[in-house]
């Protein structure tokens, strides 16, 4: 029973990063009918700015932090929607879709023919200690992953629920052209949605290279496991993406320890493709269209 809660714990950490990038998907696909496939590269890169400028520019990790948050809501936020998604968005979704795979690629490879092919150590940013919970050792690494995840999403939700600029994007999300005629600034709402995931990607992004190392292909199990988190959980919905996050982290853990870690990978496809067949809108999701 220890050891199950152990796993359970470090599931729910690892779900939580997942969750974040599948609220990502949730998001841009609410406000702006975007899928974002290069999501898992978005997740990838952060990390290297903060490298970047600690290994190449010498600076301290702060303040190297401080610049890579600057650096992924421009490039990866105002930047992906000015260059990518606003001349596509007119032709419909699947120039986007084509356009977002080309783009994770282009990221991905470029990292690794620029920057390196090794995995790289990332500074922790908690402690490695262990506490002693109801018997079983648990990482303070993980609690603190946990901790932050879930309290970005709480803070989200806060704005969006409790906030006139949050308010404003759940009616875009809802109905773009109704908005636009009640004065809602939709374009500078879309943009502010863009943003969030950027910041988004970049907490997942220093949460997830400590654990796992800061590596070119880091994206492509991220993006796959959030955009499987989005529909497993609802891709309409925020709460759903959480869900989903959480509990595919979890049920990887244990699916590990108690059946193969050879199977680890099925594990999320397997669930993936019962939802769809079961409950195609997923579990917390809503079955209604989108109102154009």
């Amino acid at each position: 029973m220890n050891t199950f809660f152990q796993l359970f714990v470090s599931g729910l950490a690892t779900g939580s990063i997942y969750a974040l990038a599948a609220i990502g998907f949730t998001l841009l696909w609410q406000a702006s009918q975007t899928i974002n496939f290069a999501q898992g590269e978005f997740i990838m890169l952060p990390a290297f700015f903060v490298l970047a400028g600690t290994q190449f520019l010498g600076l301290s990790f702060p303040v190297a932090m401080a610049i890579a948050v600057v650096l992924s809501l421009l490039l990866l936020g105002l930047g992906f929607k000015r260059i990518i998604i606003d001349p596509l968005l007119p032709h419909g979704v699947l120039p986007i879709v084509i356009a977002t795979i080309a783009l994770g690629i282009l990221m991905k490879e470029g990292v690794k023919q620029f920057y390196t092919a090794e995995a790289l150590p990332f500074p922790a940013l908690f402690s490695d200690r262990t506490l002693n919970v109801l018997g079983a050792a648990i990482s303070v690494q993980d609690i603190a992953v946990l901790l932050i995840a879930l309290g970005a999403v709480a803070l989200l939700q806060l704005f969006l629920n409790g906030t006139k600029i949050g308010r404003c994007m759940q009616a875009t999300a809802q109905n773009p052209n109704v908005a636009e005629i009640l004065g809602v600034p939709v374009r500078r709402m879309i943009l502010y949605t863009f943003l969030i995931n950027a910041a988004l990607a970049f907490l997942a992004s220093i949460l997830i290279s400590p654990i796992y190392l800061a590596k070119f292909s880091n994206g492509e199990t991220l993006g796959l496991i959030a955009f499987i988190a989005a529909i497993v959980g609802g891709f309409n919905q925020i709460r759903g993406a959480l869900a989903g996050g959480l509990l595919i982290g979890v049920i990887d853990n244990l699916s590990a320890a108690y059946i193969s870690a050879s199977y680890r990978s099925a594990v999320p496809l397997i669930l993936l493709i019962i939802i769809i067949l079961v409950r195609p809108q997923g579990l917390l999701g809503k079955a209604e269209g989108r109102t154009v």
